[in-house]
């Protein structure tokens, strides 16, 4: 877990337990590395006779809860669990036979006819003063402070969260964004995505919460396109949260297991390189210099470099998805992992393993004018449209007017795409036997 999640984290915690204090009660924070028994003793000093809990489907933390679990029970102290983090849970939409989906598209149909029948509304606060413990019952005189930072500083949109600016946030994208989702959230120059993530992941705002508005904005003639896509990407929520319940596997290997075979190469220069947004093609390179400057990257970005490290480079999925985790401010193990493999055509994708995208086509594709590539690579702010996306290409006075030397100011392109795409197709072919 990397600093910006664990930022993320500490932000929604501090701001649970001011509401909590203005309500008279408080947040008691344990350290507690033995599953459950510092919880367990707090339960006895308050007298709780029951505990309830979310259930996680990652697979360290179905260890954790079950052991936790085990100790509240053998207290004799009730357990009550419940699906809250995803709007479905993992044993709720099935196939005929039983069997858990692998196409999305046949998941989100099933998904869709389910939430048609049985909606699922979010659940209203019934908290008075009268019901809160105070701070003295729970003994939070000495719990464990919040840190203000924890090694990671971000813009206030992405690193602060809190139920209040959730609901905002929610708000001004139904509001102003959801409308023109569809057309617009590709584009990482624009407000285009409704930037819930980082809530979604530390629960400062509930999934059903998120569902309700997409499914009222379908309702709506002009928003209703929009609506539904985004409706669509948090059903990708769910389906990767199911698939990593039934295969657990995947949080470390590939879900294709001929994918195993795969030659990786490990080049750590290159990885290097693409870490720190030196790969010389500009939208992997602006892209990775919002990831590490703010511990967020835009959705279609992350498709772009994933496919560069994959493919362009041949370097291993889980060395690039493991960057993400300890970078991202809403890294999530489901999400992530899907991502990578999607990327990397070692998981769950109808396409074929033949799909790579080219660096400079994605870049003129959606971020057209370079404004994005500016915003992110200083060095490239005079680059005229034309060369934006590959500015190797620049006639010397072109260079010059721009104030760009290549290799000097700017790296000059790692790799040659089309040989590395020739590469990267042989590589795969395992795939095929």
């Amino acid at each position: 877990m990397g600093a910006p999640l664990v930022q993320c984290f500490f932000s929604a915690i501090a701001a649970l337990r001011d509401d909590l204090r203005e309500r008279g009660g408080d947040l008691a924070i344990l350290e507690d590395e033995n599953s459950g028994e510092a919880i367990v003793e707090l339960a006895r000093r308050i007298g709780a006779g029951a505990v309830f809990f979310n259930v996680d489907y990652e697979p360290h933390a179905i260890e954790r809860d079950r052991k936790a679990e085990r100790a509240f029970r053998d207290a004799g102290i009730d357990v009550n669990s419940f699906t809250d983090h995803v709007y479905f849970g993992a044993g709720d939409v099935l196939r005929g036979n039983g069997s858990p989906y692998q196409v999305f598209t046949a998941y989100r149909r099933h998904w869709m006819e389910r939430f048609a029948a049985e909606p699922r509304p979010p659940l209203r606060s019934a908290l008075s003063h009268d019901r809160l413990l105070s701070r003295r019952a729970i003994g939070a005189t000495n719990e464990t402070p919040i840190p203000e930072t924890y090694g990671f500083e971000s813009s206030p949109n992405v690193a602060a969260v809190s139920e209040a600016i959730a609901r905002r946030r929610l708000a001004a994208f139904v509001r102003s964004g959801i409308g023109e989702y569809e057309d617009r959230r590709n584009f990482p120059a624009t407000a285009g995505t409704s930037q819930l993530s980082p809530h979604l992941r530390a629960g400062t705002i509930g999934i059903r919460t998120c569902i309700a508005a997409a499914a009222r904005a379908a309702k709506s003639t002009p928003e209703r396109r929009g609506a539904q896509t985004w409706l669509s990407e948090l059903i990708w929520r769910d389906f990767y949260q199911m698939i990593l319940k039934h295969w657990p596997g995947v949080a470390t290997g590939p879900f294709i297991r001929q994918a195993e075979r795969i030659q990786w190469r490990r080049a750590d220069g290159e990885f290097d390189a693409w870490c720190e947004g030196r790969t010389g093609f500009p939208i992997v390179d602006a892209a990775m210099q919002q990831l590490n400057t703010y511990g967020w990257m835009h959705n279609r970005l992350r498709m772009i470099v994933a496919s560069f490290l994959t493919k362009d480079l041949l370097i291993d999925w889980r060395r690039g998805e493991r960057y993400f985790e300890h970078h991202l401010v809403d890294a999530d193990l489901a999400a992530n992992n899907g991502g990578w493999q999607w990327s990397a055509s070692t998981g769950l994708d109808a396409a074929p393993y033949f799909r790579v995208f080219n660096p400079v086509l994605q870049g003129k594709r959606f971020d057209p004018d370079g404004e994005f590539v500016r915003a992110m690579l200083p060095a490239l702010k005079d680059v005229p449209g034309r060369y934006i996306h590959e500015p190797w290409e620049m006639p010397p006075i072109v260079a010059g007017a721009a104030g760009v030397t290549i290799g000097t100011h700017y790296p000059e392109p790692i790799v040659d795409h089309a040989a590395a795409r020739k590469r990267a197709l042989a590589a795969y072919s395992v795939l095929k036997t």
